[in-house]
């Protein structure tokens, strides 16, 4: 009873809104209301790593160097693992592609436990020492809050879509403090298109979520940089170096990961065994290598403020020198085992992103190449290198170069490198984009098929789907029927396409009702030949489990009109013809344009 007057007054609430609030203001107001529950959430996130690190430090390690932070990186990883399997029961890693998948497939439905379950799981895995970033967590928590409230008030799914779109922006906005990164983050790297409808709600909630997060926390930027070498026109050939170096820096990022993380997948399949590997492995490294503790934020803020010894002098290869060669070798191989610890982290159960990895390896890199530099002579900021690395990195990993540029500068304040920030980052995308044509993010779903891009026509083809241009309506028949009950088929059919099966139903032939009309008409030849005789190859096979960009690809390959579809078994299921396909598209276009 209670139930049901809860449901009336729901009903009683939606209706007094559809007819006092209109949508455009509705869209506007939840912009708001979803930028600053992002921001919320990315707080709590925060708050929630440092809470664990603070306990961890000042009750067990008490700031020496010790024997626990092997152990801290796998107990994290346990404490998740255990947690997403036994309470939150649904895979919750890859949150950005997750978010990429729903926009995609036009649902724009996120799970509601995205809105917590990301939260507490990053943030006992990083806090921990997880060796991964809390931002792609947030984004998919922001993400959440926004489609979770659209849905809550019945909205459609095009403003569904465009919530989503705002809890990342807004996620971005409040965990970065940079607003106009979280506004292109969502069109570069989740790929919604800009329009007039959806600029304002974008800005609304990256602008609303950054403005509480500098309430909460203050107005200082994410990294403080004091610069101390102004940027000079003649060092931008030592630029574009970096920026190359970043590309493929960003080559390596991506292909070992996606490597790796296949890797475990493949061999590691029970929860002991995923729990052991990735700890183990996180630990070890860990421990050799204390930068890739974490998300290594503060390891960033000694490169590009110009204190590298510090992050080495704790490690334990310090014991064997401290020349400059053996810094600039042990960096070299933290940027090559970042993405072991990131995978093995991930891997093992833990939750986290590449966010903070990409930045963290950009960092490196630019201290890396500036100190190689320095070394033969050619003088240039070992800091300056290092922040604008980050935007390198991240252009090249994500394919978002304007994301890359804008988020580093407003991290660190660093406006007056803006020229070295566009070069680097440029390059570096266009570096990538030689060997690479998709992000890290996106990379599992252009795979199958479901990504949706910038490219209009193929992006309406990732929203047609082969089922709805499938035609059933043919009469198929036997190979070995009579052409006399052949005519008689025919003449009970509207279409002149016939499917030839067997009587497992499987695919043999289909017979053209063009090829026999000059025998159709003789009633002595019906009993001289058979389907077998009279049917053809088709000029191909359709599979139904392909994309409908494939299918296209097919039909202009082999310049039919129709194609048969088979199942996995060679079963016959339907046709597909052109027509049928111009005709789909016509009405998807019309509405993906609208939209």
């Amino acid at each position: 009873m209670r139930n049901e007057k809860l449901t009336q007054a729901y009903d009683r609430f939606i209706a007094w809104r559809e007819k006092n609030i209109s949508e455009k203001n509705l869209v506007l107001l939840l912009s708001f209301f979803v930028g600053s529950f992002s921001a919320l959430a990315a707080y709590l996130l925060k708050e929630f790593i440092h809470f664990i690190q603070w306990l961890l430090e000042h009750y067990l390690v008490r700031g020496e160097y010790t024997f626990w932070y092997f152990i801290f990186p796998m107990l994290g990883i346990t404490l998740a693992s255990l947690f997403v399997h036994y309470i939150v029961r649904d895979d919750i890693s890859h949150g950005i592609t997750k978010i990429l998948y729903a926009i995609s497939q036009r649902k724009s439905i996120i799970k509601p436990h995205n809105m917590w379950s990301s939260v507490v799981s990053s943030g006992v895995t990083i806090g921990f020492g997880g060796s991964v970033g809390a931002e792609a967590p947030i984004v998919l928590t922001g993400a959440a809050i926004g489609s979770n409230l659209a849905k809550a008030l019945r909205l459609d799914q095009k403003t569904m879509m465009l919530m989503i779109g705002c809890g990342a922006a807004g996620a971005i906005g409040g965990i970065f403090k940079a607003p106009i990164a979280g506004l292109v983050f969502t069109l570069e790297v989740l790929m919604m298109d800009l329009t007039m409808t959806s600029v304002a709600p974008l800005l609304i909630s990256s602008v609303t979520a950054t403005v509480w997060s500098y309430i909460a926390t203050g107005s200082d930027p994410m990294f403080e940089f004091q610069a101390t070498d102004p940027f000079v026109i003649g060092r931008i050939p030592w630029y574009l170096v970096l920026g190359v170096v970043c590309g493929l820096c960003s080559l390596y990022f991506t292909r070992a990961t996606n490597g790796l993380e296949q890797w475990f997948k493949e061999h590691v399949r029970s929860i002991g065994a995923k729990i052991a590997a990735g700890g183990a492995t996180l630990g070890l490294l860990v421990f050799v290598f204390p930068p890739l503790y974490g998300e290594g934020y503060d390891v960033i803020a000694r490169l590009i403020n110009g204190s590298p010894d510090e992050s080495f002098a704790v490690s334990p290869l310090s014991a064997f020198g401290s020349e400059t060669w053996m810094l600039t070798i042990y960096f070299v191989l933290i940027i090559l085992l970042k993405v072991v610890a990131s995978v093995a982290t991930n891997g093992g159960g833990g939750v986290g992103g590449i966010f903070a990895p990409s930045l963290f390896i950009g960092a490196v890199t630019g201290f890396v190449v500036a100190r190689l530099m320095n070394m033969a002579g050619l003088h240039v900021s070992e800091a300056n290198f290092a922040l604008v690395g980050m935007a390198g990195l991240m252009s090249g990993v994500m394919h978002a170069p304007l994301t890359g540029i804008f988020l580093i500068a407003e991290l660190t304040g660093g406006y007056h490198l803006f020229i070295p920030l566009m070069v680097v980052a440029v390059i570096s995308y266009l570096t990538i984009l030689l060997f690479e044509p998709h992000s890290l993010y996106a990379m599992r779903l252009a795979q199958k098929g479901e990504l949706l891009t910038h490219n209009k026509d193929r992006s309406v083809l990732t929203l047609m789907q082969l089922d709805n241009v499938l035609e059933t309506d043919l009469k198929t028949v036997p190979p070995d029927m009579r052409l006399g009950e052949l005519v008689r088929v025919i003449a009970r059919s509207r279409r002149n396409i016939f499917p030839v099966t067997d009587k497992d139903g499987r695919l043999c032939g289909v017979l053209l009702l063009d090829e026999i009309r000059n025998i159709m008409f003789q009633p002595r030849l019906y009993h001289r030949f058979t389907v077998r005789q009279l049917m053809t190859s088709p000029a191909a096979i359709l599979r139904n489990d392909m994309s409908m960009e494939q299918v296209m690809e097919t039909f202009e390959d082999t310049g039919a009109w129709n194609l048969p579809v088979v199942d996995a078994e060679k079963r016959y299921v339907g046709t597909v013809s052109k027509s049928k396909i111009f005709n789909s598209y016509r009405d998807v276009l019309v509405q993906f344009s609208e939209e």
